[in-house]
């Protein structure tokens, strides 16, 4: 049976139990209900009546819970505070919030809400404004800046912060398991944790859809999406650091959302390398890498490794872009779609537009932070939900090299290994790439199995294969991997070790004469 609760009308906050993090269940004794959506409404509504808690409500909400016969408050009568500004004030009032924000065992706060005559609320029952129907529907300026919630963030974000004492429901999926938890006598800790956690996801959710609409008010609309009939947008953190820090300098094609992944891919593996450096970067992936004395040579080289593919490629330089490279790129046989660095000449940048025909349609971007660490929360959209990581910081450049066979490390190859490892880091799994004279001279990547990737890499590169060495993102499974390329005439593998046939992997490389290295770090890209 239910627990009768007395309502806390002329109740003191001094008469209510304490709750602590070790309270199993917390009655509710007042609760606040404002809801655009009001279904299934009412019957949480009846389901708090039942238990005795004082309900709170406003607008569209209070009355349809009076049309039921339930006894609601209004919030100004709570507060004392009239409605005001066409209801944009109402519940910002330190009734409500101080009500909600409490702690319920903390003396100081309890001596506060006596000393200002403010009671406790446990329950909070919100769902926003619908800012993303009203967008999607093609409203008005004037109508979707009305339909900017205030009022029920702060609340749903003040109860949440507080759930050891309060619950927070800003779905209404959530009402019937709640309901039945009232009629245990009052909700559990781990379901307010729950229900915190989504309404922080939940107004993240909401704050990043006003940021974006904002944004797009100020032309950050893309050409299209990964397809023409894909709508896209870019939308800098509000801190502008990176990719939201660029300038892209007048003329040019509009940028479209490929060329901002694959001005992504090839700005994060040239920002790995040690300046000078170049990367060519097709559908994300480099297809050619190159270290070298001066921007000029790096870029050059970092063509030479793979012509076919940087036809219409996506170039990073971690150096001042100057007139050796525009001369370079203005020569026959180009043609660049994006092209980053963080500093360009004027000169360079004015033979770019009048000199190849493709000129006037170069994206060309000043990326000033390339060179600083990228270490920022990284997300992925799933259906339903949102993944995120952190940024994979460490390179081949900072690994520790340990020969795991019997081959030692061919002198002088040290940065050449450095370097595979750092490419297949930036190229998607499974990854392998050849690298000979500081450049890159075969890739493959994205295949199913690892033995795949490392045939069409060996492929790529042909003659240039010879006294190769490889980078792979993971461990070989098998020795199958490491035989193909060593019949290609390699002379080093690095890769993280940790297969549990390690030892047979190394046994086939010593057989062939080939040095196996081990970094101890996996780079997955998926």
């Amino acid at each position: 049976m239910a627990t009768s609760i007395p309502s806390l009308k002329n109740t003191s906050v001094a008469e209510q139990p304490a709750k602590t993090m070790s309270s199993e269940r917390v009655p509710v004794r007042r609760a606040l209900l404002s809801v655009f959506y009001k279904d299934g409404i009412v019957e949480l509504g009846k389901a708090l009546a039942a238990q005795g808690a004082e309900l709170l409500s406003t607008g569209g909400t209070m009355k349809a819970l009076a049309d039921a016969g339930l006894e609601v408050t209004e919030v100004a009568d709570y507060t004392g505070f009239p409605e005001m500004m066409d209801g944009r004030v109402k519940t910002l009032h330190p009734k409500i919030h101080g009500g909600l924000l409490a702690r319920r065992d903390d003396a100081g706060h309890l001596a506060s809400m006596d000393e200002h005559d403010i009671g406790p609320i446990d329950m909070v029952v919100v769902n926003l404004y619908p800012f993303e129907e009203t967008v999607a529907g093609g409203g008005t300026y004037e109508e979707i800046i009305e339909k900017i919630d205030i009022g029920g963030p702060s609340m749903l974000r003040s109860a949440a912060k507080n759930h050891d004492s309060v619950a927070v429901l800003c779905d209404t999926s959530d009402y019937a398991a709640v309901a039945a938890e009232l009629n245990e006598g009052g909700t559990t800790l781990v379901t307010r944790k729950q229900l915190a956690a989504k309404v922080f996801a939940r107004t993240g959710e909401y704050d990043t859809a006003i940021g974006r609409w904002f944004a797009e008010q100020d032309g950050a609309g893309l050409r299209y999406g990964e397809n023409p009939h894909q709508t896209a947008g870019f939308y800098p953190d509000a801190k502008r650091f990176g990719l939201g820090s660029a300038e892209v300098l007048p003329g040019g094609k509009e940028l479209s959302y490929n060329n901002w992944l694959d001005l992504d891919g090839a700005v994060a593996a040239v920002n790995d390398l040690p300046s000078p450096a170049a990367v060519v970067v097709k559908h994300t992936n480099p297809c050619g890498a190159a270290l070298g004395n001066n921007v000029g040579d790096c870029l050059e080289r970092a063509w030479e490794g793979d012509p076919l593919s940087a036809f219409g490629s996506v170039i990073a330089l971690n150096a001042k872009f100057d007139m050796t490279c525009a001369k370079f790129l203005t020569g026959p046989g180009h043609f660049v779609e994006v092209l980053a660095a963080p500093d360009f000449d004027e000169d360079a940048v004015n033979l770019l537009r009048t000199g190849p025909k493709w000129g006037k349609n170069l994206r060309i971007v000043k990326v000033g932070d390339i060179g600083s660490l990228r270490d920022q929360a990284e997300e992925r959209r799933v259906w339903g939900g949102t993944l995120v990581q952190g940024s994979d910081t460490k390179s081949g450049f900072d690994a520790e090299l340990t020969v795991a066979g019997k081959i030692a490390m061919p002198e002088g190859r040290e940065d050449d290994l450095r370097l595979a490892q750092t490419l297949a880091k930036h190229l998607k799994s499974n990854s392998i790439c050849l690298v000979n004279g500081g450049m890159l001279v075969g890739a493959g990547a994205g295949q199913m199995s690892r033995v795949d990737s490392a045939e069409i890499a060996v492929k790529k590169a042909g003659d240039k294969a010879i006294g190769a060495v490889v980078g792979s993102d993971a461990f070989f499974p098998f020795p199958d991997g490491p035989e193909a390329l060593a019949e290609s005439g390699v002379v080093a593998i690095v890769q993280p070790g940790g297969s549990m046939r390690d030892s047979e992997v190394n046994d086939a490389c010593d057989v062939r004469g080939v040095c196996m290295v081990h970094t101890g770090t996996r780079h997955f890209r998926h």
